[in-house]
């Protein structure tokens, strides 16, 4: 799976439909395609994952009791921004991946 991360402030109350539209009409992307778009409130304490499965579309919700989530560097002008599943996996824990330097693996 690949993952994208919408690069602007999200309205948590955004359901199924208008984060489908950001997808298709902010990031240029299809939701069936199997992704993970990942979208962030204002305050960077709340992240929701859209993700269509073979069932239907699937949104993951995590609000944050305390603190906030460490956003990755990415140009402003981006409309959508790749990242990794251990990128999104260190924001959720809270660290910072700028701080972590991956060492070199072999990939098959």
């Amino acid at each position: 799976m690949r993952y994208y991360l919408y690069p602007f402030p999200t309205d948590m109350r955004k359901g199924f439909y208008t984060l489908s539209g950001l997808v298709s009409d902010h990031m240029k992307q299809s939701v069936r395609s199997g992704d993970v778009f990942v979208f962030i409130n204002r305050s960077c304490t709340s992240m929701k994952a859209l993700h269509m499965e073979t069932g239907g579309l699937v949104i993951y919700y995590l609000k944050l009791e305390e603190g906030s989530f460490t956003l990755p560097f990415f140009d402003k002008n981006e409309q959508v921004h790749p990242f990794s599943w251990q990128n999104l996996m260190l924001m959720v824990q809270g660290l910072d991946p700028g701080k972590y330097k991956q060492k070199k693996r072999w990939k098959g």
